[in-house]
């Protein structure tokens, strides 16, 4: 009851905007609850996808919906707070936050991710939170790109630019 999967319409428009950016790409999906984000990702030729949840339930979940896909091989999926996972070093292509609303868990990873720069050159952040809610800027290299409203909900996409100058 915990857990508050994407919805079916705001799945299908977030993914229609990264269409071209999935392929062959390490992905992370922070807050993962059942994996759906991160297993879509592996469906659609992502090379690589890490998964967060600090919830043991939510983790065997997607251990059990990765097996049910046969992507298994190309997942890792850690039991722990989110946060603390950024500090990790390791970098991605692609990010998806989508926590627990209200809580002020997004503003916090977007600020992570920036200041500990976990995105590789010309990497996504996809953020899923309440329509109304306001997004911070983040500092250089990255920039908000879009936002997205899909009734109560909001896709809010940052990118981070590679060495352009």
């Amino acid at each position: 009851m915990e857990t508050r999967p994407t919805t079916g319409k705001v799945k299908e428009s977030l993914f229609s905007i990264i269409q071209f950016d999935i392929e062959g790409r390490r992905v992370l999906d922070l807050f993962a609850g059942t994996g759906q984000l991160g297993i879509e990702a592996l469906s659609r030729g992502a090379a690589e996808c890490v998964f967060i949840d600090r919830r043991p339930d939510a983790v065997r979940l997607i251990q059990e919906n990765l097996a049910l896909c046969r992507l298994a091989d190309r997942a890792r999926v850690r039991q722990g707070d989110a946060l603390p996972y950024l500090r990790s070093g390791e970098k991605f292509d692609l990010v998806f936050l989508d926590p627990p609303y209200d809580t002020g868990l997004l503003e916090q990873a977007l600020q992570d991710i920036a200041g500990f720069d976990i995105c590789r050159e010309h990497g996504i952040i996809m953020a899923e939170s309440p329509a109304d809610a306001v997004l911070p800027p983040l500092a250089a290299p990255y920039r908000l790109y879009r936002e997205y409203r899909y009734g109560r909900i909001k896709l809010t996409v940052y990118h981070r630019q590679g060495n352009e100058e």
